[in-house]
């Protein structure tokens, strides 16, 4: 049974946070790059930055969507940017392969981590689960995101709560080892934007909102929903700081300290399904924007597209690797969103929603 208030103000938070939970998110390693790295305090400082402008620019995104119904990223970005949308198309397609790329490398690493079998079928079991799920469409991609977010949050909690019990001082000893020379504002701002920055391929969950009040709740709340899981693996990595800063796979490190064989091998289960959700969020995006155009897309073609967008990028994770991806490729993307798409946003976006809207 449908339930009316979960699709209006929670299923997009899930949704939002299923899109940039995965790879780097997931394992920790972009926690590491863009929050931990600046100690402590600084570092819950800049989630709480990032958490804000997620929410800001969520709620003036989903309004938009609704108030001018569009439900796919070409005509939204068409709407905002007019002719320069295609700058927006190019940005869209090298964020979805470099996304992937970390995904890619951290499912290899999982599932070689966890059964000592080849990098390749971790890659390999993936690809196959992520085209069979957007084979099926919208309605089962909303299902299955909402509920392997809602088993991660139980998952990221307990987590927390057990390492609290457990190393619950060296957690408030790490808040001593704040560096002093560092930004308080610089890492949230960054990782805003290239999370942020794909936003539009989830306006397929935007169909169940109806009220400009509705989208604007929905939006904020979406924005707090993506960052609580981070908040959760990031108190747990303050018991291992500062050494986790090295770690490939930060979380790893982590639940090697708990020691519990049976609870690291269900958070690796579920940390292989944020892989998935990362996946299909990406890839179902990109097909509705093609079915915007072409409108007789097929299911066989909505997985042959994804099962190609996920050889390309897996390629390129193999060549580089998890750390490099996340150190090297997102810095150039996170300026270019905030360019193409964030500040848009807030100005033509914001003046778009405020205008009054023409009826003939």
């Amino acid at each position: 049974m449908k339930n009316p208030f979960f699709q209006k103000y929670l299923l997009p938070g899930f949704i939002f946070q299923s899109l940039i939970i995965g790879g780097g998110y997931g394992t920790g390693r972009e926690l590491v790059e863009f929050f931990l790295t600046a100690g402590p305090v600084a570092g819950l400082v800049n989630m709480g930055v990032a958490t804000i402008i997620w929410s800001i620019v969520l709620a003036i995104c989903f309004e938009l969507a609704r108030r001018e119904r569009h439900y796919e990223y070409r005509s939204f970005i068409q709407g905002l940017l007019g002719k320069a949308w295609i700058s927006y198309e190019v940005l869209y397609l090298i964020g979805l392969i470099l996304i992937i790329s970390v995904m890619g490398s951290a499912s290899g690493e999982i599932i070689h981590e966890m059964f000592g079998i080849s990098n390749l079928m971790g890659i390999i079991l993936m690809m196959t689960l992520v085209g069979l799920i957007v084979f099926f469409g919208t309605t089962l991609i909303e299902r299955l995101l909402s509920f392997w977010s809602i088993i991660l949050y139980g998952v990221f909690a307990i987590m927390f709560l057990v390492v609290f019990f457990l190393y619950g001082d060296a957690i408030e000893s790490s808040f001593n080892q704040q560096p002093s020379d560092i930004s308080w504002t610089m890492g949230g701002i960054k990782y805003a934007a290239y999370n942020i920055g794909l936003i539009p391929a989830i306006l397929f969950c935007v169909r169940h909102i109806e009220t400009r009040k509705e989208a604007i709740i929905s939006g904020l709340v979406a924005g707090a929903i993506g960052m609580i899981p981070a908040v959760f693996m990031f108190f747990a990595m303050l018991s291992q700081y500062p050494n986790v800063l090295n770690a490939s796979v930060p979380v790893n490190a982590v639940l090697d300290k708990i020691g519990w064989d049976w609870f690291k091998l269900i958070f690796q289960i579920v940390l292989f399904g944020t892989f998935i959700e990362t996946g299909v969020g990406l890839i179902h995006g990109f097909n509705e924007r093609i079915a915007s155009v072409y409108t007789a897309l097929s299911n066989q073609w909505r997985s042959a597209i994804g099962i190609v967008l996920l050889i390309a990028s897996i390629f390129i994770a193999n060549a580089v690797g998890l750390v490099g991806l996340i150190a090297k490729g997102y810095g150039g993307l996170t300026w270019a969103y905030w360019i193409i798409f964030v500040i848009p946003v807030l100005t033509i976006g914001v003046w778009k929603i405020l205008k009054p809207k023409f009826t003939p």
